[in-house]
């Protein structure tokens, strides 16, 4: 059959499917079953096709509907973490490349600027904190500034302003995601002549080991909302078969999601940057080893148990995640 006239036979039920809820478990079952087939046809006989594409995405959905809909003793609390978030964050594990790519690339470049122009970074940080970074370096206390503050009050305005930027980054998004890549600039160019500031200075991996203790969470998390504010901006640029409004309320659900996910990662990146990189003098394998466990469960919440749990719900019934 060819692709045209099997779309003018389905595409009825297939928008009945999407667009209505099922009456009861039996007939969610059914639509599952329905369209597992009609997907294997297309995966079959149309592999690159827009239509699989589609229907791949239906027959997720309504598969993490039935599993949403067992009884299980599961608290709806932990299934937001353990199933939902996880899944989210699969299907927009292209717009989290996407992020990092942008994000690494401008910090590149502004280590790049910063190398070539001293006067570069006096231009993104300011000359206030150049010459107070300065002073400290020129003291023996490179890092002071994390000691000034009252711990409590540190953590408070540390992690007000991290989410408030996340946030930012998110709603930029609805600009068709040009807001978004804005914001990953300013920061990544903030790391990058940050970074290679202490590195000019000779104190380049010592100030990896001080200041990555809060930053492994911290970047990371703000690399993670750039992926949810360019997960809105892709919904309204490339709604597929979806309208475009349609296309943008789940971008934008899906990006509410991540964000309240990011919440306790920037909670967790403020305590270690009010209460604990203020010991600038702890032991290299205490600092690494909070460096490397926090990137580490980075790397396995938010790419590999995502393909593992989708791979594990999904290919067990025949679905293959584009």
């Amino acid at each position: 059959m060819r692709e045209g006239k099997f779309l003018q036979n389905n595409i009825k039920k297939w928008k009945a499917i999407q667009e209505e809820h099922a009456a009861s478990p039996d007939e969610l079952a059914n639509q599952f079953a329905e369209l597992v087939n009609d997907l294997g046809y297309a995966k079959t006989f149309y592999p690159q096709s827009q239509v699989t594409t589609y229907l791949n995405g239906l027959a997720s959905s309504r598969y993490l509907a039935i599993y949403q809909n067992k009884k299980e003793e599961r608290s709806r609390i932990r299934q937001f973490w353990v199933l939902e978030l996880p899944l989210v964050i699969r299907k927009h594990h292209r717009s989290l490349a996407y992020s990092f790519i942008v994000f690494f690339l401008f910090a590149l470049i502004a280590a790049f600027s910063t190398a070539r122009d001293q006067e570069f970074v006096r231009g993104v940080l300011g000359s206030g904190y150049v010459e107070m970074t300065e002073d400290n370096i020129a003291k023996g206390d490179p890092f002071g500034v994390y000691k000034q503050e009252d711990q409590l009050m540190m953590f408070l305005t540390i992690a007000l302003n991290n989410i408030q930027v996340a946030f930012n980054m998110f709603v930029s998004g609805f600009f068709a995601g040009i807001g978004t890549i804005y914001m990953l600039f300013k920061n990544g160019v903030m790391l990058g002549s940050f970074q290679y500031f202490f590195f000019s200075k000779g104190l380049g991996w010592e100030s990896v080991l001080v200041i990555w203790i809060h930053g492994a969470l911290e970047i990371s998390a703000i690399v993670i909302a750039g992926a949810a504010g360019l997960a809105i901006g892709r919904s309204m640029l490339f709604p597929g078969t979806y309208t475009r409004l349609q296309s943008l309320k789940t971008g934008a659900k899906d990006g509410m999601k991540i964000m309240i996910g990011l919440v306790p990662v920037f909670l967790t990146a403020a305590f270690f940057e009010g209460f604990i990189t203020r010991y600038t003098n702890m032991p290299v394998f205490l600092s690494s080893a909070i460096l490397l466990l926090s990137f580490a469960f980075i790397g396995w919440y938010f790419i590999y148990y995502p393909i593992k749990l989708t791979n594990k719900i999904l290919n067990a019934e025949n679905i293959q995640v584009i």
